[in-house]
Order: C-alpha cells, then structure tokens, then sequence
C-alpha cells in the first residue's frame, strides 16, 4: 500500500513528463517523429476522373437553321498564313489595291532614316467582310501601323475623338422613318487616309512590296494610316471641316448633290438605299412609315461561339 499513488497524481506525472521530455537526439527518434508528422499529413484531394461533355439539349439536332458567324474566326492573322490560305490570289488582289490606293493618296515617300530615329513597323490585316445572310462579299486587305511603338510627344499629342452612338443612330432612323426621308449609304474609301498627318513618323516599308534596289529605305508618311494613335482624330477633323462647308436640304435633288460633292472630297463608294448599317439588317416599310432593325447575324454569331446553333429554336412570349 506504500507505492499506491492517487489516480490523479498520476495523470500529473505524465502531463509533466510529457512537457518536460527532452527533443530526440538521435537519427532514429528523428525520423520517427517525420514519420509520424507525414503520416498526420492530409493526402491531396483527387482530381475527378469524369469526361466532360456538352449537355444533350446542345448535341441533337435540332430545328434551328445552321448559324454563319461574321465574324473574323476563318481569317488570315499574318503575311504567311494569307500567302498559304486558299484564297491567296484573292488577297494579293487585295493587298495591291490597297497598296495602290496609298501611293495614289501620296500617303508616303521613301527616303533614307535620318540618324537616331527608330522607324515603326506596320502589318497587313486581313478580312472577309461578310453580307446581311453570312456569305463573303469582299475580301478586304489593310495595312496599319503598330501604333503602339509610338512615343507620345514625339510621334503624336492629341488622340481624342468624338464617335457615333448606337442610340443616335436609332434616333436618326425613327426621324427619317417618321417623316418618310431618304435613307442612303455611302462609304469613304480608306478613311484614315484622308487625314492630314502633322508629326514627322518614319516607317518600315510593308511586307511583300519593298520596294526593289531601296530596300534600306523607309516611309516618311504624309497621311495619316490606320493604326497611328492620332488616325481617327485626323480624319475627324479633316472630314469636319469639308463637311461644314456645305449647306443641306431635304430633298431628292439636294440628296444627289450632296453624294456629289462627298464624291468630289473623298473617294466614296455609292451603297445605294441603306438596308445594313454597323452589323445591323434595316428593312423599311415606307407606306406605313415603319422601320425594322435586326441583329440576326450578330445572333447567330453568338450561338456559334457557344456550340449553341443547333439548338431547340421556341417562340417569344406574345
């Protein structure tokens, strides 16, 4: 009975032992312990071994028409990848209306870089522009310059410039459809480059047309070209202050002047009666005075993106 020990003393004594013990000092109580730590470890959660699948209700076929995208998904990205597509000889058709167009604008000149300047580059930028039902109509090829190598300051000072908002064009559209006014379209046939160009910018000569015997030579713009930072600014003033100058009138006759006159300041393209304007399909029903905007295309574009084109078509609550 002498060595009996309460219950609770011995709980103590172990408690204290424990705090007490001295840290293992040998290589085999060490990796005991690392054992015992990495044994406490959590595993890792696991990573599900489930396929992925689109749900059922976007694979069947369904009876919604097959969306053509208006995008620019199928068009060339690059100089090589244009020269390798199948509609190549389109584009070089392309690219030497455009490069024509710049040497009819004086958009240039070549000549030697000056020491210390560092000229811009500049890229082809290819486009299938496509109609009202998704089918190509032009091929369009544009050369700009890699705007984002200029300095400001040095290469251009002001930017800003004023756009159009979708909404004032709704307002304009209900005005004309309202009080039954002609509605035609007309295109400026490369905008940017009937802007005049005040800073001095040096850039490389654009791929597939270096010019044969000057190929250390640069381009010393004269016109303002698509990509330039201060592009839009100098074609908005230049269009602003041609514009100005002319008067207008409501009606058919003053309607062909004005088409004239544009076509005596720019070089423009007649579209004829608008029927599409910014993407968006415009059908008229004068008799009644009604106007119909639609973004079909847009539309199917989007279901396109989605894997969504297939999908079951239902009607809108009336």
């Amino acid at each position: 009975m002498a060595d009996f020990k309460p219950r609770s003393k011995v709980v103590l004594e172990e408690l204290l032992a424990d705090e007490i013990s001295p840290t293992p000092t040998t290589v085999v109580e060490r990796q005991r312990k690392e054992t015992t730590a990495r044994d406490l470890t959590p595993p890792p959660p696991r990573c599900s071994g489930r396929e992925i699948r689109l749900p059922i209700r976007y694979c069947e076929n369904g009876e919604a028409q097959v969306a053509v995208t208006d995008g620019s998904d199928d068009d060339s990205l690059t100089f090589k990848m244009a020269m390798d597509d199948v509609d190549r000889e389109t584009w070089q058709e392309a690219m030497k209306l455009e490069i024509e167009s710049m040497y009819s604008n004086s958009v240039w000149e070549l000549v030697d870089l000056p020491e210390g300047i560092k000229p811009i580059g500049c890229k082809w930028i290819y486009k299938r522009k496509r109609g009202p039902n998704g089918k190509v109509e032009t091929f369009k090829a544009r050369l700009v310059a890699k705007g984002f190598t200029q300095k400001e300051g040095v290469d251009y000072e002001d930017t800003f410039s004023p756009v159009a908002m979708l909404k004032s064009i709704r307002i304009l559209l209900s005005i004309a459809a309202y009080y039954d006014y002609e509605i035609w379209q007309m295109d400026v046939k490369t905008t940017f480059l009937n802007g005049h160009l005040e800073e001095t910018i040096y850039m490389v000569q654009s791929e597939g047309f270096v010019v044969k015997d000057q190929e250390q030579k640069v381009c010393k713009l004269q016109r303002s070209i698509y990509g330039l930072k201060q592009a839009s600014r100098s074609w908005n003033i230049r269009f602003s202050e041609a514009i100005k100058s002319y008067g207008f009138e409501q009606n058919l006759e003053s309607l062909s002047q004005v088409k004239n006159w544009l076509a005596n300041q720019f070089q423009m393209k007649d579209l004829g009666e608008a029927s599409y304007i910014l993407g968006i399909q415009m059908t008229r029903d004068r008799k009644n005075r009604l106007l119909a905007l639609s973004q079909a295309a847009y539309i199917d574009k989007v279901l396109v993106k989605f894997a969504m084109e297939n999908s079951k078509k239902e009607n809108l609550p009336s």
